[in-house]
């Protein structure tokens, strides 16, 4: 998820494609431009446009901070509830639940955040279903290397936080929206860069093709959702540097020799979607 300016709507075909969805399997479909394993340069929470200040945090690799909490004693989301036709009904018509992480708690209440949204792709795959992520480039100034949703800060021209996500989606990774079912969205997450994020949840049809903005993206890949919804991987970790304290989520994950690791506001909102679906 990027600050940037807007890019012209997307035709009604399908661009040409860096990466085809058909030939990913459930367990991750990375289509690298850059290596998943190098360490993230920051520690600022990952997932959210940058309001270009620098962090205090951009030397820490986040991936040698401490773990202070497994969840290990939490169930993971029934299979059954990660069907596309349960998570239609249960997304787009939720019971009365509250979101475990609301983002930047000295924000929540700032009148001035900008808006912003992210689109949380589910991609509906025979053997299960995937949620599409994306990895920074390592020359970014912020959030370099972080793994995030597609999505970034609304324009004049977005009506709505759904224009915003499919918008930047498109520009993003050239998903198209003929192939995306917007679901519902969650509640928003606030970020320490000053936006308020809405987190728009989708069914994506599978057998897509990609098309990467190299300046923005380096890679997109597939995780399987029923791993992200089992709290077993689920990791929060405490940094204590310089009188500054920071505590975030992580989800690690890896598929044969890649790693990658899942952490900040892309982790948070992930843990939100947990809590939803067990609601």
């Amino acid at each position: 998820m990027a600050d940037r300016p807007a890019r012209p709507a997307p035709p009604s075909a399908a661009p040409a494609s860096a990466q085809s969805s058909s030939a990913a399997p459930a367990s991750a479909a990375p289509a690298s431009a850059a290596p998943a394993s190098a360490a993230p340069s920051s520690a600022q929470s990952s997932g959210a446009p940058s309001s270009g200040a620098a962090s205090p945090w951009r030397s820490i690799d986040p991936r040698q901070v401490p773990v202070i909490q497994r969840y290990a004693d939490l169930p993971a989301v029934p299979p059954e509830r990660l069907l596309p036709d349960w998570l239609r009904l249960r997304v787009s018509s939720p019971p009365v639940w509250e979101p475990e992480h609301a983002g930047d708690r000295a924000r929540v209440e700032n009148p001035n955040q900008r808006a912003a949204a992210v689109l949380v792709p589910l991609v509906m795959h025979g053997s299960g279903l995937t949620v599409l992520l994306t990895q920074r480039p390592h020359h970014m100034r912020e959030h370099a290397g972080q793994i995030a949703f597609p999505g970034g800060r609304s324009d004049d021209t977005d009506r709505t936080a759904v224009d915003t996500a499919l918008r930047e989606a498109w520009e993003e990774v050239g998903l198209h929206r003929d192939r995306i079912d917007v679901i519902g969205q969650m509640p928003a997450y606030f970020t320490g860069t000053g936006y308020r994020v809405t987190p728009v949840v989708a069914l994506v049809e599978p057998g897509f093709e990609l098309r990467i903005d190299a300046g923005e993206v380096a890679e997109a890949f597939e995780v399987p959702l029923h791993f992200l919804m089992n709290p077993r991987h689920h990791e929060r970790r405490h940094l204590s540097q310089a009188g500054l304290e920071r505590e975030f989520l992580a989800m690690p994950y890896s598929a044969g020799e890649r790693e990658f690791f899942i952490w900040g506001a892309t982790a948070a909102m992930l843990r939100n979607l947990y809590r939803l679906l067990m609601a």
